[in-house]
């Protein structure tokens, strides 16, 4: 008897599936995130709030920026979010990737703390920390240089934050890179030791260099141009809605990325803009002012359409730090047309903090 029942509804079932129209699945886009990070959640924002209707975001945090990168550039990943210092290397090694937009700057993240009774004049010949080939790396490259002091008169180690708290209390560096918690827990064991720049003095947000940005693979552009301006769109309206709705989006995010809420707090902040300390959001316009596709002055001292100089410094610094050798053509690691295509549409976002 019940073997005939199935039979009936698998029958029942095939007819109906005949007699309905199916409904029109979603075009999948695969985006990618390099490490757990706030700045990198606002398309998560998009994709629980459907602010992206047409298309179905699949999303995957890779923790492994070069990993991530690598699915990039051969087109496992459609959109990437990460840092903006790996556009003079994409271009080098001639990958199928451009940086689409500037997303967000460093806002104080990121320090140099200097060990007690050092001065920054006899630093030659000194052990200084920084991870190789991160931000930490640039940030005290142009510190040293702001001192007079050249890459090469230095010695330096490559530790990230965590693993340069121990050496700096031994008394074995002194100089190293560092966030939070590490530089709090260094600066209250080590009467003496200070921070002598971050990202949020004005010489360092000027340069442009320490900014998040969004990625994406040039066949997708090509081949998907509506899809890749509907995820840029989507990914500065799950902005907005950050902006109107801080305390509940933040929840949202802390869910996402599995930290306290407080945490994300202390990253992008509880005003919808910034937090001093963590980094500071572009709305639309003031990322499309970057590109150079709409009128008017980004903030921070960078110019109208100065994308491509800050691709070009960042190379230059690539070059004496020696991770790279050659001097690239950054428009080519750029590609502006799509907030160009947004910016012609008709759309606009600018929001100051609550």
């Amino acid at each position: 008897m019940l073997k005939k029942f199935l039979s009936i509804v698998s029958v029942a079932a095939v007819a109906a599936a005949v007699a309905m129209p199916s409904a029109q699945a979603k075009e999948t886009v695969n985006v990618g995130v390099c490490v757990s990070w706030p700045g990198y959640a606002m398309l998560e924002v998009a994709r629980q709030k459907n602010l992206i209707p047409d298309y179905d975001l699949n999303i995957t945090i890779f923790e492994d920026p070069l990993g991530g990168h690598s699915a990039l550039a051969a087109g496992q990943v459609d959109v990437y979010g990460c840092t903006a210092d790996y556009v003079p290397l994409t271009v080098d090694r001639g990958t199928d990737v451009v940086n689409v937009a500037f997303m967000n700057p460093s806002y104080g993240v990121d320090h140099i703390i200097l060990a007690p009774e050092t001065e920054a004049p006899n630093l030659a010949g000194k052990k200084v920390s920084a991870p190789q080939a991160y931000i930490g790396h640039l940030l005290m490259g142009l510190w040293l240089d702001s001192q007079g002091i050249t890459p090469d008169q230095v010695e330096w180690v490559n530790l990230n934050a965590d693993e340069a708290v121990g050496p700096m209390l031994s008394r074995d560096l002194s100089a190293a890179y560092m966030y939070e918690p590490w530089i709090s827990k260094v600066l209250e064991a080590m009467p003496g030791a200070r921070s002598v720049v971050n990202t949020a003095d004005p010489a360092m947000l000027k340069t442009g260099i320490f900014m998040d940005s969004l990625f994406m693979n040039k066949k997708f552009i090509a081949e998907k141009r509506a899809a890749a301006i509907a995820v840029l769109k989507a990914r500065w309206d799950g902005l907005g809605y950050w902006h109107e709705n801080v305390e509940e989006t933040n929840q949202l995010i802390a869910e996402f990325l599995q930290w306290p809420v407080e945490d994300v707090g202390f990253v992008i902040g509880t005003n919808g803009k910034s937090f001093e300390g963590g980094i500071y959001m572009y709305d639309f316009d003031e990322s499309a002012r970057v590109c150079g596709v709409l009128e008017g002055e980004p903030p921070f001292a960078l110019a109208n359409g100065s994308m491509a100089d800050v691709v070009s410094l960042t190379n230059d610094w690539w070059i004496k730090l020696g991770l790279m050798e050659n001097r690239i053509d950054a428009a080519k690691g750029i590609d502006c047309s799509l907030m160009g295509d947004l910016v012609a549409s008709g759309y606009r976002q600018s929001f100051t903090a609550n």
